[in-house]
């Protein structure tokens, strides 16, 4: 029997977890405008650092933080002593709000929008997968992706994974040394999925909505199912491995990221769901760690 601990309690909407020199970093959507925490591995808040709505997490190499702004359409660039500035502007090719994000030891930013504004009630659309490099510039790095959400560059670096919600899907690309992504194809199917003008505003057709990811050194991935509250290890190809419920009644699991000193322990972002969550400022939102047996692949995030 898995055992889950609480690590910390009070936020609004927690996502975009990641482990960084010692201590989890996480994105707080909504108290006071939008915050990113950092927390130690007891619990304890660090730092606070507010943000418009932030999202997605990454680090330079220089270690100057990169912080999507979902409903600015930016990434804001914040230096170790908390100095602002932006470092991109991704409003040619963000539609719906700005989502994750992921680094690359060149310095490259993989990003990824909602496709369409969910929260207007529009139909679902193919988004774009955007690349930011080093100077800031925004290029479509890749078309068409269902509702791209986490960013992953395991070891090697010849690889990009992206997890397309709506799709229940993992998907892959080489990743060439300029960063151009090429030959997309599955990595993990976990459920089918539905043609974009099949998916009502309830979401009812999509099976497994893969959510905040974390790849494990078996290339098994964690992922939130922001749409069945739950969480679940998944095998390369899609068969669910390991299956575990909320910790709450009523809550979701949206994101998770593999951490600790040894990259044992996995974090878990529990909030309400979304569709009485989002945009609700009320401190219900929850962070849970639980230790697992293998640990983080070693790539980005």
């Amino acid at each position: 029997m898995r055992e889950l601990t609480k690590l910390l309690e009070g936020g609004s909407f927690f996502e975009g977890p990641r482990w960084h020199e010692g201590r989890w970093w996480v994105s707080d959507f909504y108290t006071d405008g939008g915050r990113v925490l950092v927390i130690d591995p007891e619990g304890a808040i660090e730092r606070e650092i507010s943000l418009e709505q932030p999202s997605g997490l990454g680090w330079l190499p220089d270690g100057d933080l990169l912080a999507v702004s979902m409903t600015g359409h930016k990434i804001w660039r914040v230096a170790p002593d908390g100095e602002k500035t932006v470092h991109a502007d991704l409003s040619e090719f963000s539609r719906g709000e700005a989502n994750d994000i992921c680094v690359d030891s060149q310095g490259r930013a993989w990003v990824g929008s909602f496709g369409y504004d969910l929260y207007a009630g529009e139909p679902a659309q193919g988004a774009t997968l955007m690349r930011i490099d080093p100077d800031g510039t925004v290029s479509a790095a890749a078309e068409g992706l269902h509702f791209p959400n986490s960013i992953i560059v395991p070891p090697g670096e010849e690889t990009l994974l992206v997890a397309e919600t709506i799709a229940a899907r993992i998907s892959a690309f080489d990743l060439s040394s300029d960063g151009v992504l090429s030959n997309r194809s599955v990595y993990a199917q976990i459920a089918p999925t539905p043609p974009l003008e099949e998916i009502d505003a309830e979401y009812t057709k999509v099976g497994y909505g893969p959510d905040g990811c974390t790849l494990d050194a078996e290339g098994h991935l964690w992922c939130g199912d922001s749409l069945h509250q739950r969480i679940a290890r998944i095998a390369p190809g899609g068969e669910i491995v390991e299956e575990l419920p909320t910790p709450e009644e009523g809550m979701a699991i949206y994101a998770a990221m593999l951490g600790g000193e040894d990259g044992k322990t996995l974090l878990m972002c529990v909030a309400p769901d979304w569709r009485l969550g989002m945009g609700n400022d009320e401190p219900r939102a929850s962070l849970y760690t639980m230790p697992v047996d293998v640990p983080h692949h070693g790539g980005n995030p």
